[in-house]
């Protein structure tokens, strides 16, 4: 890049000011569109930063943008980069936020404005030129800043260099939103759609890479009429897998039949899955029908198989190597037409080594393997399974209600140990609650009643009533929307709840603002 800027000033040194001017920010121009083709927003911003940093010859850089989500620095060791970007909020990168305009100074612990930073003397700061980056227009909130900081020579940067800067920031924003922008679209990309297309998967939500790789496993093992286990957290929608598994295989005319190998006493257990002749037991006052008759030329789905009893595991081992059976009291074998597949939420290698479970068995049932991730590691998914259980909820009620942008943000934000079972019991309970006001729209305050009482109870108390044993089981989300709540209503109230006046003092936009309101069901007192 220093040859590229050497050529440019050797091509300009007879030209006059104003074209050479023009021909370097051109050029300015001209590099950070082809940095525009990057598909990804940080080595972009690596690289653009580098850009203004070699054209302004300033010995350090910083850039932000996104209110903190993206920030590059270039020059700055740890504790010094700490320091501007305390600034945020308090000093020289604040004002330029604040006024949306450019500050330029010679020595900023000279200029009154900034001398009294304890950053600012700590660090001897002297030459700075700052310039937010977006908001110039429509009267939005800038963006991002980028901050020059430190020149070779004495005095403030000069004004052909806050000129580029300033190019540099009115340029450099419309091509991050672009790759923001592409980035979100990939990020919102269905990644199942292709493979849907190849499937009877409709009672699964969900877009993320993570569903699609479940699908693709999915797609593998529909055809084959050998055993498949499930696999994966309890609540993480196993049985679901095991219907596409069915819907999308040949057996699909068949019917699908479901064992909770958990629910049945071991000394029913082989009644249950074989049937029973009449007089085979006390309670056999006529031929009982097994799951495994229920399942001829379907599916038989053996959930919960990790929690089968010990002694009843060498039947099914037995029937799986023979597809063979005998109805208990029976004399005759019969003939097994279904395919097994088996789910379970327990470690069966685990249970193999504590001989608990038998390892013949496992490797019966465990000839293709479907492994269903929990969603905290599919949080891109929590949203459209939160819209199709409520459109669920809906369908089922006579009445559907949308759930809110605020909600959505809410629900992907919250932990859910219990998987997709929680989200819907939660959504059952947010559909009731908006349901009985009568809401146009699912609230983040109808789906999490509780934390809105807790922090409405506590707003007035500060960080303090965090303490003692609530504090220890609260989770980060948890922590990050109770200080949320709390800065929002100080903010409001310190405005007599004025909300334009709030969003000026948060700098955020007005309609951020209402969502976030909506999300922690904050309402103006009456």
């Amino acid at each position: 890049m220093g040859r590229l800027y050497n050529a440019a000033v050797a091509a300009v040194i007879d030209e006059s000011p104003e074209l050479a001017r023009l021909r370097l920010e051109r050029d300015l121009f001209r590099r950070l569109l082809a940095l525009g083709g990057q598909d990804d927003v940080r080595p972009f911003l690596e690289e653009a930063l580098g850009i203004v940093v070699e054209i302004t010859r300033a010995q350090r850089g910083y850039l932000e943008l996104e209110k903190g989500r993206f920030f590059i620095a270039r020059g700055f060791a740890d504790g010094e980069l700490d320091a501007v970007r305390r600034e945020i909020s308090t000093g020289i990168v604040a004002a330029a936020l604040a006024t949306g305009r450019t500050i330029s100074t010679a020595s900023a612990e000279e200029d009154p404005r900034f001398a009294a930073q304890a950053s600012v003397q700590a660090g001897r700061i002297r030459a700075v030129l700052c310039a937010p980056i977006g908001g110039a227009s429509g009267g939005t909130a800038p963006g991002g800043v980028l901050y020059l900081q430190g020149r070779a020579l004495p005095g403030p940067f000069p004004e052909e260099d806050r000129a580029h800067a300033e190019t540099f920031a009115e340029q450099l924003g419309p091509l991050c939103d672009r790759l923001l922008a592409r980035a979100e679209a990939a990020a919102g990309a269905d990644h199942t759609a292709g493979l849907r297309a190849r499937l009877a998967a409709d009672g699964i939500a969900g877009t993320s890479r993570a569903l699609a790789e479940v699908l693709r496993q999915v797609l593998v093992a529909a055809p084959v009429p050998i055993a498949v286990l499930i696999t994966g957290e309890s609540g993480t929608g196993k049985t679901e897998i095991a219907r596409a598994l069915h819907r999308s295989s040949p057996r699909a005319g068949g019917p699908f039949v479901e064992v909770n190998c958990a629910a049945i006493p071991e000394a029913l257990f082989e009644s249950e899955l074989f049937g029973a002749e009449k007089g085979a037991h006390s309670t056999a006052t006529r031929r009982i029908e097994g799951k495994i008759d229920a399942a001829r030329g379907g599916t038989l789905f053996l959930d919960e198989v990790g929690e089968m009893p010990l002694a009843a595991q060498p039947k099914l081992l037995t029937f799986l190597q023979g597809r063979r059976y005998w109805r208990l009291g029976g004399s005759e074998p019969l003939e097994a037409d279904v395919r097994v597949v088996a789910a379970t939420n327990r470690d069966l290698e685990e249970l193999v080594r504590a001989r608990t479970f038998r390892e013949d068995l496992y490797w019966r049932l465990d000839v293709l393997h479907v492994h269903v991730p929990p969603l905290r590691e599919r949080r891109e998914d929590v949203a459209p399974i939160a819209i199709a259980l409520a459109e669920r909820l809906g369908r089922a009620h006579g009445r559907e209600i949308p759930l809110s942008r605020a909600a959505r943000a809410a629900l992907g934000e919250a932990e859910w140990p219990g998987n997709v079972r929680a989200l819907e019991n939660a959504l059952a309970r947010g559909w009731a609650a908006a349901f009985s006001e009568g809401a146009a729209q699912i609230e983040a305050r109808h789906v999490f009643p509780e934390r809105a009482a807790v922090a409405g109870a506590g707003a007035g108390a500060g960080a303090g009533a965090a303490g003692g044993a609530d504090a220890e089981r609260e989770t980060f989300q948890e922590a990050t929307r109770r200080f949320q709540r709390g800065l929002l209503r100080e903010t409001l109230e310190a405005c007599d709840w004025n909300v334009s006046e709030a969003a000026r003092r948060l700098e955020l936009s007005r309609s951020h603002l209402n969502e976030l309101l909506r999300a922690h069901g904050l309402v103006r007192p009456a």
